[in-house]
């Protein structure tokens, strides 16, 4: 995967290289997902905001217009199909193992952020050779995971023996096999049909997706303080799209790309996620739980140690450290 998709950055190389000068001041940035979601006001407009002074504009392409398949975003941006792209890194988890870290359980320190934790590896130059031929522009986690269910109440790692459980990635899939259930990956927007006809009994992921899929018309049980991590993401940029740019535009896009960027999305998905637990706590007909400090801990006996296990499986000791801040 990471050999095609070097050629494939050194051809659009060549492209771009033999495109006329000062011509490069509209760029593409696709993505998979309705305008409304959440992407669009954490992410999209503070980059269009914070770049639209220079002459660069920013043309968005949503719910797949320049390629519906989910799981190409990164090859997409790569060939030059777009110039930017968002998407998660769970989905190609074998192109990112070291920066898939980050989403396991217990990774995350308390009171860091995750958009830090993922900066401060690839700033230390650990994560270079999950990002080919692109210039990463926001890199962050959501919010903690949480089950979504249907019809199946979790309050003990026993509740899930047997179950088929959705996951984004390699990270979350560790964690649910972990507990005795069987974790199907799958894309975000193929949940919602597969939770509704019982081809899944339950999902994890991020609160702020309930609202951002209208997953609470068909999920009834929420378990919330699981020890299941979280989700990365990137909004990353064709490298050399990002070099045909007059100085001018680059040094704003430089000027909020990195950390502060990835601060407003993540900001952004927590946000969201607070909203939604809200409003789904408020309707009578879901049952919405909050797990113990004890009954968490039943959670962690399994999830942790796999996490311990994943780290040491991709070699990432050194990069769980930096991430960390030690």
């Amino acid at each position: 995967m990471i050999t095609a998709l070097r050629t494939a950055a050194a051809a659009a190389a060549l492209t771009v290289a033999a495109a006329a000068p000062g011509l490069a001041e509209t760029v593409k940035f696709a993505h998979w997902v309705p305008p409304a979601h959440t992407l669009t006001k954490s992410t999209i407009e503070p980059l269009q905001a914070a770049t639209a002074d220079s002459g660069l504009q920013i043309d968005v392409y949503p719910g797949g217009e320049l390629g519906a398949g989910p799981l190409e975003q990164y090859v997409r941006v790569v060939q030059g199909v777009a110039d930017i792209v968002w998407g998660l890194q769970g989905y190609t988890s074998s192109q990112f193992p070291l920066t898939m870290v980050s989403e396991l359980p217990g990774a995350k320190p308390e009171g860091m952020t995750g958009y830090d934790m993922i900066w401060n590896a690839y700033e230390a130059g650990q994560l270079d050779g999950e990002f080919p031929g692109t210039k990463p522009l926001a890199l962050w986690l959501s919010e903690p995971n949480v089950f979504i269910m249907k019809d199946v109440d979790v309050r003990t790692p026993a509740d899930l023996e047997g179950l088929k459980i959705r996951v984004s990635g390699s990270a979350a899939a560790a964690a649910v096999e972990s507990l005795g259930a069987t974790p199907v990956q799958m894309p975000a927007g193929e949940i919602y049909n597969s939770l509704q006809t019982g081809l899944i009994d339950g999902v994890i992921t991020g609160a702020s997706a309930i609202g951002d899929f209208k997953l609470d018309e068909v999920a009834n049980s929420y378990t919330l303080n699981a020890p299941l991590g979280h989700i990365s993401f990137y909004v990353v940029m064709n490298q050399s799209k990002y070099d045909s740019l007059p100085d001018a535009e680059k040094a704003a896009i430089d000027a909020i790309a990195g950390r502060e960027l990835s601060k407003s999305a993540e900001e952004g998905w927590y946000a969201r996620a607070e909203s939604v637990i809200e409003q789904i706590s408020s309707m009578d007909d879901n049952t919405v739980y909050t797990l113990t400090d004890e009954e968490r801990a039943a959670f962690e006996e399994l999830t942790y140690p796999i996490r311990d296990e994943v780290v040491a499986n991709v070699g990432g000791e050194d990069v769980l450290k930096t991430m960390q801040g030690m």
